[in-house]
């Protein structure tokens, strides 16, 4: 028991001991010492760190010490020690009075309440006493600048992952059903895909979801838009340069798209629009699997799934000799046609409201809410844009007003200003009756489709333009009930 007795005050003169110890230490070895109470004011300086008071624009200590520390030392960081009660060990000081290597203690009393802290000051030529540790992070920091210059050479030259999904490319009409089956058959290929459609109708979102599905998704997706690249900068782009090549070529050399798309996807957006010259080059590049940078003898190989698209006709450009005819073949192994977005109206309202939600996300506005009257009016344009051409639109319609409901009113303000052409009869309307010949019948389609237009109206107008309660009463499903309409419109 006496034993056990003695070691507790034993210990605790030791470390009373050590304390002491430590402090004189730190008082007489660094290079200055200064200690705030609990509200953060300074209550005491010692000698070293006097030589700091002109500096820091102070004649006497009186001036210092009995003033707040945040309002007496610029950058100080006491004041968060005293609120945490956690120091901070090693850390960098610039101020007035030069730049210093500073260590800040929280200072507690019997019951470890924080009473106040001390503020030691190391050293006052950091860049002498942390050589190393600068040097050291030097290099860390020219390794992480390597890198972010790499990362934003990659983002320039188009390197990245796919964004986008087939559940990106909204719709559930049999086109987009059809066009997503044979989407993903080709993306379980090696062979090249053509993508045919017009502008705006989804083609290099269909690229990005052919190759997250690929057999390579964590490779990268590299686009080149061959209609926004000069013709005379088209062949650095795609096959790159070596070093000192011409002229003002850079002294690295350059990486061409093929090089970059190395192991992942080529997306070759616009092919239609490539110049002549640089089409056979092309061609033997995706024949053979090699090609040489500008300004080099070395063969370089690339393995990567290629996928063209164009909004043109390559089969007449090829009888106009303006696109190669092997090149073309070569391509057109798995052609996949993009519908518009007029033969697949009735996929128009969820497009409508996922671009909506797409629009509230991006400008923070509310999602927005279309009357019957404003979804009738959507879907009855010819959409010569495509989705493009629809989300100009809803996004003009927003911004418009300051109702996030949106009415036919509106709609109709925003197709006029555009000048969007329009279809001349409204969806609803039934079309009229078309007179049989004198003295025959006519055929029971036209008959049957006459009836159909007419009790599809007279549901219509019961509803109000609604076009759910329509189907609903027509003991249809919307789906089809959009479908008789396109038909009605269209034919």
């Amino acid at each position: 028991m006496e034993k056990t007795d003695v070691l507790p005050r034993d210990a605790q003169s030791i470390l009373e001991l050590a304390a002491r110890s430590m402090f004189d230490l730190f008082a007489n070895a660094s290079e200055g010492m200064l200690l705030v109470d609990r509200q953060g004011k300074v209550v005491w300086i010692n000698e070293q760190y006097k030589r700091f008071l002109p500096a820091l624009g102070y004649a006497r200590v009186e001036d210092f010490v009995g003033h707040p520390v945040s309002s007496v030392v610029h950058n100080t960081q006491l004041h968060h020690v005293l609120e945490t009660g956690k120091p901070i060990l090693i850390d960098l000081l610039s101020n007035r009075a030069g730049t210093f290597g500073v260590s800040r203690i929280p200072l507690r009393d019997s019951s470890g309440e924080v009473i106040g802290a001390l503020g030691i000051v190391l050293f006052d030529h950091p860049e002498t006493n942390l050589q190393p540790l600068i040097n050291k992070f030097a290099a860390l920091q020219r390794e992480l600048d390597e890198a972010r210059r790499e990362l934003a050479s990659q983002r320039s030259s188009g390197q990245r992952r796919a964004k986008y999904t087939f559940a990106s490319f909204v719709g559930g009409s049999p086109a987009v059903v059809e066009l997503k089956r044979l989407a993903r058959r080709a993306a379980q290929s090696g062979s090249p895909v053509l993508l045919l459609g017009e502008t705006g109708s989804g083609k290099e979102l269909l690229a990005h979801a052919i190759h997250a599905v690929s057999s390579h998704p964590n490779g990268p997706f590299v686009t080149v838009n061959i209609a926004a690249v000069p013709d005379t900068l088209l062949e650095a782009e795609f096959f790159g340069v070596a070093p000192g090549a011409y002229t003002g070529a850079e002294r690295k050399g350059r990486d061409g798209k093929l090089k970059l798309a190395d192991g992942g996807t080529l997306f070759l957006d616009e092919i239609g629009d490539m110049p002549p010259g640089l089409q056979a080059k092309l061609l033997r590049a995706l024949q053979e699997g090699e090609f040489e940078p500008l300004g080099s003898n070395r063969l370089l190989r690339f393995e990567a799934k290629v996928i063209a698209a164009t909004s043109r006709d390559l089969v007449r450009l090829v009888r106009e000799g303006k696109f190669r005819e092997d090149l073309y073949y070569r391509l057109n192994v798995l052609p996949i046609r993009v519908p518009p977005l007029r033969e697949r109206r009735s996929d128009i309202p969820a497009l409508v409201e996922a671009l909506g939600e797409e629009l509230a996300q991006r400008s923070g506005l509310p999602q927005p809410e279309y009357t019957p009257e404003a979804m009738d009016l959507l879907a009855a344009q010819l959409w010569r844009g495509n989705v493009r051409e629809l989300r100009n639109v809803l996004e003009q319609a927003a911004l418009l007003g300051d109702s996030s409901r949106i009415d036919g009113e509106r709609i109709t303000r925003v197709l006029r200003e555009t000048g969007i052409e329009q279809l001349e009869a409204p969806l609803s309307a039934a079309a009229p009756a078309r007179v049989a010949p004198e003295g025959g019948v006519r055929p029971l389609a036209e008959q049957v489709a006459e009836l159909e237009r007419s009790a599809i109206a007279t549901a219509l107008t019961a509803c109000g333009g609604n076009k759910v309660a329509a189907a609903r009463m027509l003991g249809i499903s919307r789906a089809t009930l959009y479908e008789r309409l396109d038909a009605n419109v269209l034919n």
